[in-house]
């Protein structure tokens, strides 16, 4: 019976990175090219900034809430850069400071309707992501910015985008190291040692754990809850500024699919060393972990209607691997 707990328990840790593990060796022996450094380098800055959003997204779960306005504030902080460089002609740090500020205003929002009207989280944010969806598209009339585009009373618009803010999509380290992959590493240290080593993050975690126990040690938790949306919107107004930099122009299209690959990343970090809660690190590995599997997928000339599919179902496997066999303990 012991021997079957401590196995348990080691399923429980490792079984996720266990996957990964193999999964990583497959597509290895499967298309030798997965191993090369460039490729590598290319799955890193594939997932930079779904990471970043879901780093950001850590803080609302943390808390037993969620966000789900963060892929539009990331779309929307595409489109306001390239508008404030594009067609306002200011430089890149004008677009930066533009870019946060609505990020974290848009966080508030979202913070009070939680907390002083008392909207439910995902009612909250999934309201404000259809609003900042619909603003992100109002300032371009519906179209994409870019250099030299033609604006709606028929002049030609005069602003490039700035070279130092494309540096920091487009930049690299030594030539080598991508700068998003380390502003994503800083950020993920940032947060792992906020959320584990500081009083601040072990309020979080309380609140998430028992909002009422907290409250009654003094915690002041509507302000703390408050802050995490706060510190969400604006992890994700960074995302959409490293996004705009590495495309070097508003796409309407940009949002894509980062606020689910941001949430799954978020969600697969509950398995990681079978921690159950969210965190950092799980959510970093669980970022490389999608996309290890779709880099590995689409050398394997995986369909692409295919890959959503397996994407969801290692999210519902990883999750209920890991829940199921703790419930069993």
């Amino acid at each position: 019976m012991q021997s079957k707990d401590a196995f348990r328990r080691i399923s429980i840790k490792f079984g996720f990175l266990t996957v990964m593990a193999i999964l990583f060796v497959f597509f290895s022996i499967s298309r030798p090219m997965f191993l090369s450094g460039s490729n590598l380098l290319t799955i890193l800055l594939g997932v930079t900034v779904s990471a970043i959003l879901a780093l950001g997204e850590t803080f609302p779960l943390v808390t037993n809430g969620m966000d789900l306005s963060i892929g539009a504030i990331s779309s929307l902080s595409v489109m306001m850069a390239s508008y404030t460089m594009v067609v306002l002609d200011l430089n890149g740090v004008y677009a930066f400071a533009v870019c946060m500020v609505l990020g974290a205003l848009i966080g508030l929002c979202n913070g009070l309707l939680i907390v002083k009207v008392k909207i439910p989280d995902t009612v909250a944010t999934l309201g404000m992501m259809f609003l900042v969806q619909g603003v992100q598209l109002i300032p371009s009339a519906g179209r994409s910015i870019g250099n030299g585009m033609s604006l709606a009373n028929g002049d030609t618009a005069v602003g490039t985008f700035d070279l130092g803010f494309k540096f920091l999509g487009q930049g690299r380290l030594f030539g080598i190291v991508p700068v998003p992959v380390l502003f994503m590493l800083a950020i993920a240290v940032i947060v792992f040692i906020v959320l584990s080593m500081t009083r601040w993050g072990r309020t979080f975690y309380a609140i998430g754990g028992n909002i009422e126990a907290a409250r009654l040690a003094g915690a002041n938790v509507n302000r703390y809850r408050i802050m995490a949306y706060v510190i969400s919107g604006s992890i994700a107004a960074f995302a959409g500024i490293i996004l705009a930099a590495r495309i070097g122009r508003g796409d309407v299209s940009s949002g894509g699919t980062l606020l689910m690959d941001a949430i799954g990343a978020a969600l697969i970090g509950y398995a990681v060393l079978g921690v159950q809660k969210p965190n950092p690190f799980g959510t970093i590995v669980g970022a490389i972990f999608l996309g290890i599997l779709m880099n590995g997928l689409t050398m394997l000339n995986m369909p692409y209607f295919w890959q959503d599919f397996i994407k969801g179902c290692v999210l519902v496997a990883a999750l209920a691997f890991t829940f199921g066999l703790s419930k069993k303990r």
